[in-house]
């Protein structure tokens, strides 16, 4: 919930900020593999792979949404990565027949996926909620994963909810059991998208989460509620890095005070989607981490 719902009585702070504004362009080139079934149990993982490389980034998308959002980023990075993109089970493509999904479940996907491709030197680029998902599969296949990327999330680490945050919480969940497609509507509409969104995202955003089985889409926050970040990311020991929009601050001192790691970048001039809002600056921001993940991993 805390990567998604922002509650807005929270209080931000806003810390110092280094925007990646510079511009490139991407074609669009035909690099797809072959694929082969992939299910975790009996459960179906939809993905894309594309491109050939010792280093693959695995794309991750956040909660309502699916593997699509990153398809710039496919057409951008698979010319010099192999890169995966995933549905996590429960929206787009992939299978809906299970009842667990916890940060723990999903990272158990991604863990499958890794397997079944035999990827290495994997970097684990997850949106929104799938912060926490893509830290725990980094926990435990710490043979293959050389880094995470946030994107938009671990924006108030380490910050306790006051009890007016989580009345609000409960209050928003039960809203959306009892009117999802409004409520969550209105929520995307207020709080995630910012002036500068383009109308063509929202719509298709709105659209999409509209589609979501409400069930699933419930239990999808309330199951991956719990996940206590200080501790996983002092586990992690690796340096967090972050893409973030600017819409909504950044509060770092939680990172600082548990002395864990950071690089936060930002996109500037875009809501909860920096991905899809501003394709171009985001592909620049995580050129620049790439980099410094290779640095780290050659030390």
């Amino acid at each position: 919930m805390k990567n998604l719902l922002y509650v807005p009585v929270i209080v931000l702070f806003v810390c110092l900020q280094f925007a990646c504004g510079n511009h490139q362009t991407s074609t669009v080139v035909n690099t797809a593999n072959p694929l082969i079934e992939i299910k975790n149990g009996n459960v179906k993982i939809a993905y894309t792979d594309n491109g050939k490389s010792d280093t693959t980034l695995f794309f991750v998308h956040g909660w309502g949404i699916n593997k699509s959002y990153f398809q710039n980023q496919v057409a951008y990075f698979s010319k010099r990565y192999r890169v995966i993109t995933m549905d996590r089970p429960g929206f787009g493509e992939s299978g809906k027949n299970r009842s667990d999904w916890s940060t723990e479940a999903y990272a158990n996907d991604i863990e499958t996926v890794i397997s079944k491709l035999n990827l290495k030197n994997v970097i684990l680029v997850g949106h929104s909620m799938a912060g926490d998902i893509v830290l725990q599969a980094a926990l435990t296949d710490t043979n293959y994963v050389m880094g995470i990327v946030g994107v938009d999330n671990f924006k108030s680490v380490g910050i306790p909810e006051d009890a007016k945050s989580k009345e609000a919480y409960k209050q928003a969940i039960n809203n959306l059991q009892h009117n999802f497609k409004q409520v969550a509507s209105a929520y995307f509409t207020q709080y995630l998208f910012a002036k500068s969104t383009p109308d063509s995202i929202k719509t298709r955003i709105l659209g999409d989460i509209a589609k979501n089985d409400s069930t699933i889409a419930i239990a999808n926050i309330v199951q991956g509620n719990g996940f206590d970040e200080v501790p996983k990311l002092k586990q992690y020991h690796k340096k967090l890095y972050l893409i973030n929009s600017d819409y909504m601050p950044t509060n770092t001192s939680g990172l600082t005070q548990n002395k864990i790691p950071f690089m936060v970048t930002y996109v500037n001039d875009t809501g909860h989607f920096p991905m899809a809002e501003k394709p171009q600056d985001f592909n620049v921001c995580l050129q620049k981490i790439l980099a410094d993940i290779k640095v780290n991993n050659a030390k």
